[in-house]
């Protein structure tokens, strides 16, 4: 996801810059493109790609749950109540551990830009351009958040990209591109107008933000205290327009069952999500986390087939096994020549 001579708030871009010395508690920094200091390119990380996996599969499969909840609760209630939910649960996270130095300005910088552009903005942009687009412009659209991801992590964290792992990112957005065409090829929807198409890209932007803060985020804090400080920051973002909508909602027309989904969507999207997803940041590179947003579309169409009786058709096989076969090309061990050559290839 050159040093900062100063604690004071900076801009994004100067506050995102990689440190010039390591990482403290052993933690990798941006700097490290393999994210795993004193092993250049000789130890490859499956459980952090694992936790990146799990943690937008989880996402993907209850994308059915959160249209669900929208139905009952106004959006920005159900996140103010989803936060709040989440903030109970993770309380103890918000503790400081014994060995972790008190945030600085920049962190805390850091942390409220991860909560604005991946919780606040994010939400507020793709909800308001799905309004004024097709569902098919809106797929490509997002389909591009690897590469932004990519060119973000390229510019704030220095990244370098080995070709490989271009090609792969290349694979995954098609991959996720044609998923959106092969399933809304008749242009059905409302029609797009360039504020959508504009508020869509702001979406794509704020996610890729989102990856590229996190890692950075993480090599100054744990993954548990990282999730529990930017889910507080969403809920103080979130609560004026929260309480505007509470005030005029029949809170006791809301089922049981209702409250328990919520319940569960809390834990589910602020907690465990986040944590996996801060927890393979650490030894995974920015560009390379990015790839596995493929997951999101490849896990919804796995719940549609496995639990909801869809079918696949042939394109949308195509399409999943190239983004997913990008992902295998992003991130499979190559074989080694020598040490140099091992640091600088993916």
């Amino acid at each position: 996801m050159s040093s900062v001579t100063t604690d004071t708030p900076a801009a994004p871009a100067a506050a995102l810059t990689p440190p010039d010395s390591p990482a403290p508690h052993g933690r990798h920094g941006p700097h490290d493109p393999h994210g795993l200091p004193g092993h250049p390119g000789h130890h490859v990380p499956w459980l952090s790609y694992l936790s990146l996996a799990a943690s937008t599969s989880v996402i993907g499969s209850y994308v059915g749950l959160s249209k669900l909840l929208v139905l009952v609760f106004p959006v920005f209630l159900l996140a103010f109540l989803r936060f709040g939910m989440a903030a109970v649960f993770m309380l103890p996270w918000l503790r400081r551990g014994p060995a972790e130095a008190p945030l600085s300005r920049r962190t805390r910088w850091l942390l409220f830009l991860e909560s604005f552009f991946g919780n606040f903005l994010f939400s507020i942009c793709l909800l308001f351009g799905m309004k004024h687009s097709s569902a098919v412009v809106a797929g490509v659209i997002m389909a591009g958040i690897p590469a932004t991801v990519a060119l973000m992590s390229w510019l704030f964290l220095r990244e370098r990209i080995a070709p490989r792992t271009l090609a792969g990112i290349a694979m995954a957005v098609g991959g996720i591109a044609l998923v959106a065409l092969s399933k809304h090829g008749d242009g059905a929807g409302a029609p797009t107008s360039g504020w959508g198409a504009l508020l869509l890209v702001g979406a794509m932007c704020c996610e890729a933000s989102y990856v590229v803060i996190g890692k950075r985020l993480t090599a100054d804090l744990p993954p548990r205290r990282i999730s529990a400080l930017i889910n507080l920051w969403g809920l103080v973002l979130v609560t004026p327009l929260g309480l505007w909508q509470a005030m005029d909602f029949d809170f006791g027309a809301v089922a049981v069952k209702d409250w328990g989904l919520l319940l569960f969507y809390a834990i589910a999207a602020s907690t465990i999500t986040v944590w996996l997803w801060m927890k393979g940041l650490q030894h995974v590179s920015a560009a390379k986390a990015g790839v596995f947003m493929v997951f999101l579309p490849v896990s919804t169409a796995l719940v549609g087939l496995v639990f909801l009786g869809e079918r696949m058709n042939a394109i949308q096989l195509v399409a999943y096994a190239l983004a997913l076969g990008g992902v295998m090309l992003a991130t499979w061990p190559a074989r080694q020549t020598s040490r140099t050559q091992g640091f600088h290839r993916s």
